[in-house]
């Protein structure tokens, strides 16, 4: 069944503008260096989790070993993800682009508009990967089981309860607390860790940017930090209690998690696939005058050892 295609301005003459798509959210946790990524795993990959226990002992002249290592494995396993569009060309002919589709009765497909298409089918794409990531449930038709789904099934996180969303959720009257608890929940061995992250919502990241402009009893007094109010703040970065906080924009609201950027993965077979789509003119193969649009791409997420992060998670 070919993709229902609505066409809202009729052809006028020869049109100079561009399309425009409104402004798409990115896969930023992925641009912006937040997760590690695991290219090239065509089906499944193990990721080894080792722990030891009491590897320093007082020195004897005998060899003793007694101390235990514990080796266990979280398994990445990427799922296939498409996506398929169909259109007609005889749908353009009085639409505002008609002149590039040529005057032969064999229409092309309007150039601008394939490359508006391309643009926008990617930058859709991407979108939905970053919602995946963080709150993706594997049941859902065009979903993966994301970071929130997999860390709170795992008993071995440390949990976090949150705040109240029936009661406002996190404002700049509370996010210091809120991230307050989080960093009191970093195991002390992970705690200082060079690539240890605060990964939060926007919302969360907008009330703490609110709180050191002054507009929260923070202590900070009215004029906030340098007394700049937020006009210090330029999407530069951001950190609390010495932990770099990344704003993810995929995940829900009111959440967060701590943990090292070496702790969570992003499998995929190649990452050019996600970046790719394929125009077919279909044309010459079935002497139709539909045009396909087609992407293809495994993605999925894991992490590698549970205790070593945190889940704030608000209640209802």
């Amino acid at each position: 069944m070919p993709t229902n295609t609505s066409i809202t301005t009729s052809y006028a003459g020869e049109f100079a503008g561009k399309y425009i798509s409104a402004a798409l959210l990115s896969a930023s946790t992925i641009e912006n260096g937040g997760i590690e990524v695991k290219p090239n795993v065509k089906f499944k990959q193990v990721i080894k989790k080792l722990s030891t226990d009491a590897l320093l002992k007082d020195g004897t002249c005998d060899f003793d070993p007694t101390s235990t290592v514990t080796l266990t494995e979280r398994i990445i396993e990427p799922e296939t993800f498409q996506v398929n569009l169909q259109l007609c060309k005889a749908d353009f002919r009085s639409d505002w682009d008609a002149i590039e589709m040529g005057y032969s009765a064999f229409d092309e497909l309007p150039a601008s508009f394939a490359d508006f298409l391309i643009a926008h089918v990617a930058a859709q794409t991407a979108q939905k990967t970053e919602t995946n990531i963080w709150g993706g449930v594997d049941a859902n038709d065009g979903e993966f089981d994301g970071f929130i789904p997999l860390l709170t099934a795992d008993g071995t996180v440390n949990d976090v309860a949150g705040v109240s969303i029936a009661a406002g959720g996190i404002t700049a009257a509370n996010v210091i607390d809120e991230l307050g608890k989080v960093v009191d929940a970093i195991p002390t061995a992970v705690y200082g860790k060079e690539d240890l992250r605060i990964y939060v919502a926007p919302n969360v990241a907008r009330s703490y940017v609110r709180a050191l402009g002054g507009f929260a009893a923070a202590g900070l007094g009215a004029n906030g930090t340098n007394a700049e109010g937020t006009q210090w703040y330029n999407n530069g970065a951001l950190s609390f209690d010495g932990v770099s906080i990344f704003m993810a924009n995929g995940l829900t609201a009111n959440y967060m998690v701590a943990a090292e950027k070496s702790n969570l993965f992003f499998g995929t077979g190649l990452m050019s696939d996600h970046n790719e789509v394929r125009i077919l003119d279909m044309a010459d193969l079935d002497g139709s005058q539909n045009v396909r649009v087609v992407m293809r791409f495994t993605a999925a997420v894991q992490y590698g050892i549970g205790s070593d992060i945190v889940l704030y998670t608000p209640v209802a």
